[in-house]
C-alpha cells in the first residue's frame, strides 16, 4: 500500500471517528443538556493540552526532519569522497589509476543496485559493500608513490578514503528508525487524548463545528504521519535517494 494512501485514509479515518462520536453522542444525550455549559476549568485544560500537544508535535518534527537532512549529508559525503577518489588517482599509472576506478566503480554500482535495496528493506548495510570499500582502501593503501608527484597526491587519497569510510559507518547507523518506541506511544496517546478534549467541550452537531472537529483531527493524523514517514529515511515515502551516487558516477552498473 501507498505511504499517502496511508495517509489519506488515515485523516480520513480521524475525520470520520470524530464524526460519528459526535453525532452518537448528540443523539444519546440528555434533553435538558446544555452545551453552552462547560465549565471553565475544562476549557482551561483542553487550550493547555492542545498547546502542549503541539509543542511536543513540533519537536518530534524537527527531529526526524534533522535526522532525514544527517542521512542524505551522508550519502553527499560519501558520493563525494569516492569521486574524488576516482578523480586524483589520475596521475597515478594507468594500471594502478584504472584498478582503483575499477574497484571504486564496483562499490559504487553494489551501493546503488543492491545494497540500497537492502537498507529500504533490513534497515542495515552489508557485508559485501564493506568488502568491496575495503578493496578500494587496499588499492590506494598499498600503492607505493613513484615520484614526488604521485606522493603529494597520496595522502589527500587516504584523506578521502577515510572520508567515505566514516560516511558509510553513519549511513549504517542511520538507516534504522529515529524515534524511539516510548515516544510513539507518547505521541499516540497524546493525539487521543487531545482530540478526546474536543468532546468534552460538548460540540454539537452543526456543519461548522462538524468540519473544524474533522479538521482538527485529521491534521493531528496528518502530523503523525509526517513523524512517521520522517521516521525511516531511506525506506519510506520522502525518502533520500542515491540520487548523489548516480550524478557523480552515472555509468555505474550493479
Amino acid at each position: 500500500m501507498s505511504d499517502w494512501l496511508v495517509l489519506v485514509l488515515a485523516m480520513l479515518g480521524a475525520c470520520a471517528v470524530v464524526v460519528v462520536i459526535t453525532l452518537v453522542r448528540h443523539r444519546t444525550a440528555a434533553e435538558d443538556e446544555d452545551p453552552s455549559e462547560t465549565p471553565d476549568v475544562i476549557e482551561y485544560m483542553t487550550m493547555w493540552i492542545g498547546v502542549v500537544y503541539a509543542i511536543v508535535l513540533g519537536l518530534a518534527i524537527a527531529g526526524v526532519w534533522e535526522a532525514r537532512n544527517a542521512a542524505q549529508d551522508y550519502v553527499q559525503s560519501e558520493a563525494q569522497a569516492l569521486h574524488e577518489i576516482s578523480e586524483r588517482v589520475r596521475v597515478y599509472p594507468p594500471d594502478v589509476r584504472d584498478r582503483i576506478r575499477g574497484d571504486v566503480d564496483a562499490y559504487v554500482g553494489y551501493v546503488v543496485h543492491t545494497e540500497w535495496r537492502r537498507m529500504a528493506d533490513d534497515g542495515q548495510v552489508t557485508d559485501r559493500g564493506t568488502e568491496l570499500l575495503r578493496q578500494v582502501r587496499a588499492d590506494v593503501t598499498d600503492y607505493r608513490p613513484r615520484n614526488d608527484f604521485e606522493a603529494q597526491a597520496y595522502q589527500p587519497l587516504l584523506d578521502q578514503l577515510a572520508t567515505a569510510d566514516q560516511a558509510r559507518n553513519a549511513r549504517a547507523d542511520s538507516t534504522g528508525a529515529t524515534m524511539p518506541p516510548v515516544v510513539w506511544w507518547g505521541l499516540l496517546t497524546g493525539a487521543l487524548i487531545t482530540v478526546g478534549m474536543v468532546f468534552a467541550l460538548q460540540i454539537r452537531r452543526t456543519r461548522r463545528e462538524l468540519i473544524l472537529a474533522g479538521l482538527f483531527s485529521a491534521t493531528i493524523a496528518f502530523m503523525l504521519f509526517l513523524i512517521w514517514d520522517f521516521d525511516a529515511p531511506y525506506s519510506r515515502g520522502i525518502a533520500v535517494t542515491a540520487e548523489p551516487f548516480l550524478s557523480m558516477f552515472p555509468n555505474v552498473t550493479g
